[in-house]
């Protein structure tokens, strides 16, 4: 399969300048360049840097010029550690993955702005091809809007080659990103497209005691691997059907290695038909789950992926009941690196 080449190994520093505080105290203080160092020492060889449209755009549509400023900060930092950088549109005006009512695919004028925000970045970020890609928006929720956020994708790309003709632009598919669904993505716009899905699965692992969740008992806890009856007692009674969807569609005795071949498959077929590569912008487990068992689905995924020759980014870092650089994580962080970096 085609490979997303300087992207095999990565990191997120997702809650830096999106899904956070926004205010400038936050910006300056929350990742620096000794971040960076400390990343690049581990030996990941890029990060992925989400942003909200809120850093570098008002509601309206007018640009904030000084938020600009903080991904140049963060480019500056990758190049003197010798590490790309994935540009991630996390959220964008009038849609937010983590919201149930979303504006954006109703209303022609914040697709407008969609467009006029990824002009202004290829402007600004074009020239630097050789270390810096682009991914057009953060997992798309809805599937019914399958085929409207391909339309709404071609316009933005087409805005993007008429300044940057050389970047890798990623996109992902719907049902958040899900592996599942990437074959319904459009063919590629041109040689330099990049098909991305995330991978938190079984999600009754990866996030036990999501308090976001509903129905989640905020003290469940399972291990990993586990038995496949295990997983789907949990999620029947912790998950609503359609967060058990992934599950319930591969089949697989034990969770574990062949099921994570066996969920990746269909992307991989769809991948080589097109021509495209295939990048992992997300998969982590949540900072409740038992230390031992997240390296061992860390070794498990990383293995998958890395066979496949598909690149992949941590989720996350630092913060976002996620990060593998706080206090749950310290004493299995050597391990959960090792894994990932494949040390």
């Amino acid at each position: 399969m085609k490979e997303f080449k300087g992207y095999s190994k990565g990191i997120n520093l997702g809650g830096w300048l999106s899904q956070c505080c926004h205010t400038k105290e936050h910006y300056k203080s929350f990742i620096n360049e000794s971040d960076i160092v400390r990343i690049a020492n581990w030996g990941f060889d890029h990060v992925r840097l989400p942003i909200d449209s809120e850093l570098v755009m008002d509601q309206d549509g007018s640009f904030i010029e000084d938020g600009f400023s903080y991904i140049d900060s963060c480019i500056s930092w990758c190049k003197k550690n010798n590490i790309n950088m994935i540009l991630d549109l996390h959220k964008t005006n009038g849609y937010s993955f983590d919201e149930s009512c979303n504006s954006f695919f109703e209303h022609p004028k914040l697709q407008e702005q969609f467009v006029c925000l990824w002009d202004r970045l290829s402007k600004e970020y074009g020239k630097l091809y050789d270390m810096l890609s682009f991914e057009l928006l953060n997992e798309v929720v809805d599937k019914s809007c399958a085929e409207s956020w391909n339309k709404i994708a071609a316009r933005a790309i087409a805005a993007i080659r008429k300044n940057a003709p050389l970047t890798k632009i990623i996109i992902g598919g719907v049902q958040n990103n899900s592996v599942l669904w990437v074959d319904k993505l459009d063919a590629p716009y041109d040689e330099n497209i990049v098909y991305t899905f995330h991978l938190y699965e079984p999600l009754i692992f990866t996030h036990q005691g999501a308090y976001w969740i509903d129905s989640m008992p905020e003290d469940y806890r399972i291990g990993y691997p586990e038995s496949r009856e295990a997983y789907e007692q949990g999620t029947r009674n912790c998950l609503s059907d359609e967060q058990g969807e992934f599950l319930h569609n591969i089949s697989s005795s034990v969770i574990d290695k062949d099921f994570f071949r066996k969920a990746i498959a269909g992307a991989i077929s769809y991948a080589e038909k097109n021509g495209v590569p295939l990048y992992c912008g997300e998969m982590g487990v949540i900072d409740r789950a038992p230390g031992a068992s997240a390296v061992r689905w860390f070794e498990d995924v990383s293995e998958v992926l890395s066979e496949s020759h598909i690149g992949y980014a941590i989720w996350n870092y630092k913060g976002k009941d996620f990060g593998i650089s706080d206090e749950h994580y310290k004493e299995f962080l050597p391990d959960i690196i090792k894994a990932a970096c494949r040390i």
